[in-house]
């Protein structure tokens, strides 16, 4: 009985420094994980979805509503048409960029991560690391600058937008309502320049504007055009975030490579007093 007691303690001990060696691996793993970049990374890519996403339907609705109420001409309207055609295409290299990009990020806060909780075991920084990580500091800047101007840009349809909407709403309101007035109030699209003076009819009033903001394509892009602002200043935010981790692993980075350097030295010099002493010692010998 005693032997088969002991192999049974034994197995229970061997399991259990398989579950302790397990959980040490599972903390050390989560350990390694940049959670700022993963956090970053979810931002951007959703911030970049909802902007391309609703950016495009709603540009395909605001065509559908320019053509149909104040640009009954094809050719008056030729020129808009054909830039938001463009401006659809730059939407899909747009969330193909930064698809890409966000896991290029993603994957540097990895390989810093790395390089910071190792910093004193066998993980070593070499130069061309430290120098792709500042080259990402520098195109995340860019990049950043440039999405400040996409969000003011996105602004403006809002902007568009809400001065109809609010037109329709004094239409609507019961002061005006019912009102030989109510036709007297309009909206020129025309001042906005988005399409040429001589566009017909170009302005709506009364009534038939009213049918304008009651129509599914107008409440939709207003909408979309709300949540495609709101994404371009997530991912704003995602690019600010993204420097400020970038910035703080490039400055670990380089401490790190100090660090390097430093112990290559003292290694060196320890080394080279071991074999001074080593030579002592052997012609101390030589001599006795």
């Amino acid at each position: 009985m005693k032997p088969a007691m002991e192999t049974a303690a034994e197995e229970n001990t061997e399991q259990s420094q398989e579950r302790k060696g397990c959980f040490e691996c599972c903390i050390k793993c989560l350990g390694g994980v940049p959670y700022a970049s993963l956090v970053a990374t979810i931002l951007c890519f959703s911030g970049v979805a909802l902007f391309c996403g609703c950016g495009h339907v709603a540009l395909a609705g605001t065509v559908a509503i320019l053509e149909q109420h104040f640009s009954t001409n094809t050719s008056d309207h030729a020129l808009l048409s054909e830039v938001i055609q463009l401006m659809q295409y730059v939407i899909y290299g747009i969330a193909s960029f930064f698809f890409l990009y966000g896991i290029i990020l993603l994957a540097e806060g990895f390989y810093t991560t790395s390089a910071v909780k190792e910093l004193h075991g066998e993980f070593k920084t070499t130069a061309c690391g430290r120098c792709i990580s500042g080259m990402f500091v520098f195109l995340t800047y860019v990049l950043g600058v440039a999405w400040l101007g996409v969000f003011g840009f996105s602004a403006v349809p809002v902007f568009m937008f809400y001065n109809i909407w609010s037109t329709c709403e004094v239409i609507k309101s019961p002061q005006t309502n019912g009102t030989a007035g109510v036709e007297q109030i309009c909206v020129d699209i025309r001042q906005y320049g988005i399409i040429p003076w001589n566009a017909f009819p170009g302005k709506i009033c009364g009534s038939a504007l009213e049918n304008i903001c009651n129509t599914n394509e107008f409440y939709m892009s207003y909408h979309l055009f709300i949540v495609a602002c709101a994404g371009a200043g997530a991912t704003v935010i995602a690019l600010i975030h993204f420097l400020m981790i970038l910035s703080s692993n490039w400055a670990y980075l380089k401490d790190a490579s100090k660090m390097q350097a430093y112990q290559d030295i003292k290694a060196k010099e320890e080394q080279e007093l071991q074999d001074i002493q080593s030579r002592s010692k052997e012609q101390l010998n030589s001599y006795t």
